[in-house]
């Protein structure tokens, strides 16, 4: 619960606590987005951490600053790029017998089983697609080295996502952050992306709860 509260905090006021952190640390900042993402990315258990709101409000707030927006975006590729690969390596350890734990608080069973289905569906772009995608962000890559999917081809779709998805959100944060409308209503924007990247994950449900239907009225 103290966990979901934190998360409930840090997503409702996100400019606020990166506002403040960029006061203090100043380019220490550059680290602590780098730990972030690369959790996120990298670690099953912790798909709860901000991703595309946290690249949005970076972006305003670098552009705020007038800091370097081409050195952050330089870090965190190399952290969702590094985070993936990590995340890779675990599937190719853990193997498909992950398929039989159980859920808990610190893993996710129900997220694993949705994201080796869009992944049996959609095959190795889901690498691409799930960067744009929460909670499937994270398993997608862990589900890729279970499969044992190829890690030269596992990378190359690495590699592109990542740009695609830290080059795009970040440098809207830093074009349309500061725009007056935006900056009164960052929140709503914050919820906005996150509603558009689930988005995809409401799609494939409803398709997939519109088939079962079909199939037991068969």
């Amino acid at each position: 619960m103290e966990i979901l509260l934190w998360f409930w905090d840090l997503l409702v006021h996100l400019d606020a606590h990166l506002a403040e952190l960029l006061q203090q640390y100043g380019t220490w900042v550059y680290l602590i987005l780098f730990i972030i993402v690369f959790c996120e990315t990298g670690l099953v258990v912790t798909p709860f951490l901000p991703g595309d709101s946290l690249l949005f409000v970076a972006g305003a707030l670098w552009a705020a600053a007038g800091m370097n927006v081409e050195a952050l975006a330089a870090a965190l590729l190399v952290a969702a790029i590094l985070g993936d690969t990590v995340n890779y390596a675990a599937g190719r350890w853990f193997g498909p017998r992950v398929f039989q734990w159980e859920d808990s608080r610190w893993f996710n069973r129900k997220a694993l089983d949705r994201t080796h289905a869009f992944y049996e569906k959609h095959g190795g772009k889901t690498i691409i697609i799930a960067r744009f995608m929460p909670f499937v962000r994270t398993f997608a890559p862990f589900v890729a080295g279970v499969g044992t999917m190829d890690y030269r081809r596992f990378l190359a779709y690495n590699v592109i996502g990542a740009v695609l998805w830290v080059v795009s959100l970040l440098y809207l944060g830093y074009y349309f952050g500061n725009l007056p409308w935006v900056k009164k209503n960052l929140t709503i924007v914050i919820f906005g992306i996150i509603g558009l990247s689930l988005m995809p994950i409401v799609i494939e449900y409803l398709k997939a709860r519109r088939a079962a239907a079909a199939a037991s009225g068969s």
